[in-house]
């Protein structure tokens, strides 16, 4: 083979391999029941809603008397094991016997939501054996609302398998996700209130360093404007006092006669030695 030819053959070869090991490295997402030209908008913004959890892997064992052990583990759509490629969004291993069943499938979801809560569904499990009429397995996780709390608290409730059908293996768990939007809003006078006072921060600190630092003020010359708000505060008390006052301003002195009574008698001893003898 010429050495173009070889050359040509090698970087075919590299091609195809990164095109096998960038189809490898991207992760299955969760696909909804049904058509894709009907899916429902409300399920595709739930798991928006839930991308930030895709990351996680969560984990929780069970013992069942002495001969059940099992593991469950769990992603939010993505597969457990990519390399499988098996679709398995729930997984059980048997820790005795290493045996793995897939509980739930990531493109057989449903999901749905109320006001503090979202519910993911995983389908088209392996089938049971003797139980539920042989089945296919289903996952259903519920996702309550806990603010502050990417996820927590991963576990098992139950699993309903005495039925003839609809069986199921039920799991909770925390996360913020599944909070309703804050409404944080602020009302138009909340705005307004905080313009003013952040403005009259701004001119007392401002005008404080400006008449300490520059003009060297002193005191209680220091707070800006100090002759200004004075003058003002002296004429508010001017006004409350015109406005507040009980009695009119310019009313007269009441007058008080004097009486017989206030009048001292003269004594008779001082009258006679004013008489001529």
């Amino acid at each position: 083979m010429s050495p173009p030819c070889h050359t040509s053959a090698l970087l075919l070869v590299f091609v195809a391999l990164a095109v096998v090991g960038a189809e490898q490295s991207e992760e299955r997402s969760c696909d909804v029941v049904g058509d894709e030209s009907s899916e429902s908008q409300m399920e595709r913004a739930l798991l928006k809603k839930l991308e930030p959890l895709s990351h996680m892997r969560f984990n929780v064992t069970v013992e069942k008397g002495k001969t059940e052990h099992y593991i469950y583990h769990f992603r939010v759509c993505r597969e457990v094991n990519s390399t499988s490629h098996d679709f398995g969004g729930l997984v059980q291993t048997d820790r005795q016997s290493g045996k793995t069943t897939v509980i739930g499938r990531i493109n057989e979801t449903q999901v749905f939501n109320g006001s503090d809560w979202i519910m993911l569904i995983y389908k088209g499990g392996d089938s049971y054996g003797r139980h539920c009429s042989g089945e296919k397995r289903r996952a259903v996780i519920m996702i309550s609302c806990k603010r502050g709390v990417t996820a927590s608290s991963f576990s098992i409730i139950s699993e309903e398998r005495e039925k003839e059908q609809e069986c199921f293996y039920l799991f909770e768990m925390d996360s913020s996700v599944a909070c309703p939007a804050e409404n944080s809003h602020l009302s138009v006078g909340s705005i307004l209130l905080i313009t003013f006072v952040s403005l009259v921060a701004v001119y007392i600190i401002g005008g404080f360093l400006y008449q300490r630092l520059v003009v060297g003020a002193k005191g209680m010359e220091q707070i800006p404007h100090f002759a200004f708000w004075q003058d003002l505060g002296n004429l508010v008390a001017d006004g409350c006092d015109f406005v507040c006052r009980s009695k009119p301003r310019n009313a007269p002195a009441a007058y008080r006669g004097v009486g017989d009574d206030q009048l001292g008698e003269e004594s008779e001893e001082r009258d006679d030695h004013l008489l001529p003898m």
